[in-house]
C-alpha cells in the first residue's frame, strides 16, 4: 500500500526575519568575563507591559479567527502544520487547556521514551524533518519529546498561528438555520483553565469568546477536558449520544479513527481519540500514527468546507 500523501507545499518562508543580537563569546573567550557580566537594565513594569500588550492584541487579533483548534496534543498540533502551511491567509487559533501543549505525545507508553509509528505515518514525519529508526512495519522516533517539540517548534514559527495555553473551551457557539433547524457551530466560549477549574467553589465568573466558521476538537477521549466538544453536542441534542471508546485493538483502532475524521455537525470536525468517544471506536495505546494522519485529515476537511461555513458565518 503507498502511503497518503502530506497534501502540503514545500514550506513557506514562515520563520521570523533574523534580527541582529550580541552573540556571546566562545566559551574559552568569555570565560575570565564573568565576574564583569550584567544583562541591559530594565524596569519591572516594562517586562509586564511587554507581555501583555502582545497578548490582549492576539486576544483582539483573534477574536474573530477562521479557524479553530481545540486541544494542542499530537492531532491537533498536527492539524495546525498543516493548515498554516497549506494557507498563510488563515488566522488559526489553538485553544489548550494545559499548560504545556502536546498532550500525550510527550512520552510513548507507561513513561517510556520512544515514540512508535505505524508506517505510513513516517510521510509526515518526514514532512516535519524527525529522524526515525526504520524497522518492518513501523518507525521508532527515539523520544516522544523529539517529535513533540519539532512540530511545536514549526507551528509557533507559522505568523498566522496562536496558542493560547492554559486556556479552556467551556462550550460552543452555535447558530441555528431557521429555515432547516440545522445546528451548526460557530466558534468556542473559552475561560482560562484555572478559573474553569473553580467554578464549584467561587461566584460566576464569566468567559470570553473567539468566533470562527469551522471549530476543529482534537480534545483526546472523555475526561476532565476530554471529549468535551462531542459531550456538548449530545447535552445539546445534536448527536444522540456517544458511542464509547472500545477496548485497545491496535490493528483497528488507528485506520478506524483516520477513516471516520470528519465534520461531525457543520461547523465543527473532531479528530484524534476524540472520535474514538463518538464512534465507538476502539483505543490504540502508544502508537501515534493515527493521531498525526487524522490531524492531515481533519486540516483537509477543513479546507474542504471552509468557503461554505465562512459565507453562513456571515450571514
Amino acid at each position: 500500500m503507498s502511503p497518503p500523501a502530506v497534501t502540503v507545499e514545500r514550506p513557506h518562508a514562515y520563520a521570523p526575519e533574523p534580527k541582529s543580537a550580541k552573540t556571546l563569546s566562545a566559551p574559552s573567550e568569555a570565560a575570565h568575563k564573568w565576574d564583569t557580566f550584567t544583562f541591559d537594565p530594565i524596569r519591572e513594569s516594562t517586562v509586564s507591559r511587554a507581555m501583555t500588550k502582545r497578548y490582549f492584541a492576539d486576544l483582539d487579533k483573534y477574536a474573530e479567527s477562521d479557524v479553530v483548534i481545540v486541544g494542542a496534543g499530537s492531532c491537533g498540533l498536527s492539524t495546525a502544520y498543516v493548515l498554516a502551511k497549506s494557507r498563510p491567509d488563515l488566522k488559526i487559533a489553538i485553544i489548550e487547556a494545559g499548560v504545556s501543549p502536546g498532550g500525550g505525545a510527550w512520552l510513548g507508553g507507561q513513561l517510556f521514551s520512544a515514540m512508535v509509528m505505524r508506517k505510513p505515518a513516517q510521510t509526515f514525519l518526514d514532512e516535519v524533518g524527525v529522524p526515525y529508526e526504520e524497522e518492518d512495519t513501523y518507525v521508532v522516533v527515539k523520544h516522544a519529546a523529539l517529535f513533540t517539540s519539532t512540530l511545536l517548534s514549526k507551528v509557533l514559527l507559522f505568523p498566522n498561528v496562536k496558542l493560547f495555553n492554559a486556556t479552556a473551551v467551556e462550550d460552543l457557539i452555535t447558530r441555528v438555520d431557521p429555515a432547516t433547524g440545522e445546528l451548526r457551530v460557530a466558534g468556542v466560549v473559552t475561560n482560562w483553565t484555572l478559573v474553569s477549574m473553580h467554578h464549584d467553589d467561587q461566584s460566576c465568573m464569566d468567559p470570553n469568546t473567539i468566533n470562527a466558521p469551522v471549530v476543529i476538537s482534537t480534545t483526546g477521549h472523555d475526561g476532565p477536558f476530554g471529549a468535551f466538544s462531542v459531550k456538548r453536542l449530545v447535552s445539546m441534542a445534536a448527536i444522540e449520544k456517544l458511542g464509547g471508546m472500545r477496548g485497545l485493538d491496535m490493528k483497528t483502532a488507528e485506520d478506524a479513527i483516520v477513516k471516520r475524521t470528519r465534520e461531525i455537525v457543520p461547523g465543527l470536525i473532531v479528530g484524534g481519540m476524540e472520535l474514538s468517544e463518538v464512534d465507538g471506536a476502539n483505543r490504540m495505546g502508544p502508537t501515534f500514527g493515527a493521531m498525526v494522519l487524522s490531524g492531515v485529515r481533519a486540516a483537509e476537511s477543513a479546507l474542504q468546507v471552509f468557503d461554505v461555513r465562512q459565507k453562513q458565518n456571515q450571514e
